[in-house]
């Protein structure tokens, strides 16, 4: 009788590929998304915290003076640790706290007012009406109560703290001057000053009485006292006939 059995597939023969449903597709995997994680801007939150000590510093000395105002206080009103005030301000003294904050506090005025620090003064040709519109501008600066608090602590600081009162004068107080001598220097070339003049001295003559009648408060410090000063300072640097 004939074998009618199949025969036996050979082992080194690779084996037949299993049958495959037509109904089901071939599945594909997805590629593995990363996950998208936001690493926090370290320089953006430190921008924030020095913010934030700048606010807290004006605010304190405007609420309780600058006696009663304390490093802690400014970092506990700014929501930081106290090793961060010193971490930034290593002498961790409040008045170089301060004078930053109001450093910083002046640039932005000037800035929103168009200028910056030591921006040239206006020169229409008129130095009477360039002067006047300047000072006023400064005694609404002195007067006002966001400037005038911190103004006169670091004033006052300033002359027994050498280096703090060499340091405000220089970022602050001295680009202003030389703003000011430019435009005396203007007024001079135009024939409006009489080239004799010493610039430096000229501009004493301006800033001097005002800022002595604010820091001593002798009487009211207003517009009108701001452009007689302007007047009476011009009468002795008109050019001599």
């Amino acid at each position: 009788m004939p074998d009618t059995q199949a025969p036996e597939q050979s082992s080194d023969q690779p084996p037949e590929p299993a049958a495959r449903d037509a109904r089901v597709p071939d599945a594909k995997v997805p590629d593995a998304k990363v996950p998208d994680i936001k690493v926090p801007d370290a320089s953006r939150r430190s921008e924030r915290s020095r913010r934030a000590i700048y606010d807290a510093a004006l605010a304190l000395v405007s609420e309780n003076g600058y006696a009663r105002t304390t490093v802690e206080g400014i970092a506990a009103r700014a929501g930081v640790g106290k090793q961060t005030i010193y971490r930034w301000w290593p002498s961790g003294t409040k008045a170089a706290v301060l004078l930053e904050a109001f450093l910083d506090l002046a640039s932005h005025t000037a800035e929103e007012a168009g200028g910056g620090a030591g921006a040239d003064l206006p020169d229409t040709g008129d130095l009477a009406a360039d002067l006047k519109l300047v000072l006023r501008a400064t005694v609404d600066e002195l007067t006002d109560s966001a400037f005038e608090r911190a103004t006169r602590a670091l004033a006052a600081e300033g002359i027994v703290d050498a280096a703090l009162g060499a340091e405000f004068t220089a970022r602050l107080l001295e680009p202003q001057l030389q703003a000011y001598i430019r435009r005396i220097e203007s007024a001079q070339a135009a024939g409006s000053v009489d080239p004799a003049v010493d610039p430096r001295i000229a501009v004493e003559l301006f800033v001097g009485p005002l800022h002595h009648r604010w820091l001593h408060r002798t009487l009211p410090l207003t517009h009108d006292y701001a452009d007689a000063l302007v007047d009476h300072a011009l009468r002795g640097l008109a050019p001599r006939p």
